[in-house]
């Protein structure tokens, strides 16, 4: 499976020709790691029509072929369990489908969301925008033009989070844009990026990009996603590290999800991978309860208690901070790890 997937890859440096060569078929998905013949795994094609399966083939090369259980191809496989209407999930969980202008959302006092694209290089299972209406904020320069008057007229925001969908979607010549226009805002200090796509796709970190970066006057943090320590390659690392000479802080964010990180051990094989890939781990966020997802659920007491144990694990810089979103709240709420549900 390795051996066809860097095939079909090995001539396609260029980031946008490896993001129009994703698979979007189950079937062919398994058929690649030797799965199509698997009594349970084919059930679950039928859920993306609930949501669009996409796997970039250099993530596919990270998953070992022959299992199931797969901690990479669980988190995008579809699944039958998709169709189960849990109670207490819901299509808004963060209670965010309400913009100040289309693709802007100022959810806390000194920072703005601004959705830059709808799309993702990788549909994972769990996302918590899978229902998000993004033909009504869209990534597009009339609405990026009225999020930017918008942002100007705030003069408590300090910092701007690039979001999405992925909003490396964008091109380089599009963030160069965006990014200039931010820098004329003079009350703005920061400027963060959450992404997946270079987890995914690592050549989506071009030398334009860093170059870009290090010529910012504001500071540039880039927040990845990566849930388990074998999404971490040599090709990712190389591309994190010309983001660190570029003077960009690594940050990552991980969700606590059954099946594939809900123990102490691989969290802290993650945290380590992570530290020496040069990216600090930051958040790990509990499910957000998405209609779709119930079922990598892990309650608040499991979640308390695996943090616990990493605590004896690793250093405690190593440690995320465990914390849920709620919509409405100012701030992340993180979870206290003294306190436990009735």
């Amino acid at each position: 499976m390795a051996h066809i997937i860097t095939q079909n890859t090995a001539h396609r440096e260029d980031w946008l020709h490896q993001l129009a060569d994703v698979i979007t078929d189950p079937d062919e998905l398994l058929q690649l790691l030797s799965l199509n013949t698997h009594p349970e795994l084919p059930q679950g094609r039928d859920a993306r029509r609930l949501f669009a399966l996409r796997v970039p083939r250099a993530f596919a090369a990270r998953m070992q072929p022959g299992d199931a259980n797969d901690p990479l191809l669980r988190q995008v496989l579809t699944a039958s369990a998709e169709f189960i209407d849990a109670p207490g999930f819901t299509t808004d969980p963060l209670d965010e489908q309400r913009s100040v202008v289309p693709g802007l959302l100022h959810k806390y006092r000194n920072r703005a969301l601004l959705l830059v694209k709808g799309g993702c290089a990788v549909n994972c299972r769990y996302c918590f925008r899978r229902h998000f209406p993004y033909q009504e904020n869209q990534g597009n320069k009339a609405n990026w033009l009225q999020a930017l008057e918008y942002i100007r007229q705030q003069p408590e925001l300090d910092e701007i989070i690039f979001s999405g969908g992925d909003p490396l979607m964008a091109k380089d010549h599009e963030l160069d844009w965006l990014i200039g226009e931010l820098e004329a805002i003079p009350h703005l200090k920061r400027l963060r990026i959450h992404t997946r796509l270079p987890v995914v796709i690592p050549a989506r970190i071009t030398a334009t990009l860093c170059q870009r970066f290090s010529a910012s006057r504001l500071q540039v943090l880039m927040v990845t996603h990566i849930n388990h320590a074998n999404e971490i390659d040599p090709p990712l690392r190389a591309s994190m590290a010309q983001l660190r000479s570029a003077g960009v802080t690594l940050l990552n964010q991980s969700v606590l999800l059954r099946g594939i990180n809900d123990n102490a051990d691989t969290l802290a094989t993650l945290s380590n991978a992570l530290f020496d890939a040069g990216i600090l781990p930051y958040y790990l966020h509990v499910l957000d309860k998405v209609q779709g997802a119930a079922h990598f659920m892990v309650s608040d007491d499991e979640a308390r208690a695996i943090v616990k144990s990493l605590l004896s694990k690793v250093s405690g810089y190593l440690v995320p901070r465990l914390t849920r979103e709620v919509g409405g709240e100012p701030s992340k709420t993180p979870l206290d790890l003294r306190l436990t549900q009735s």
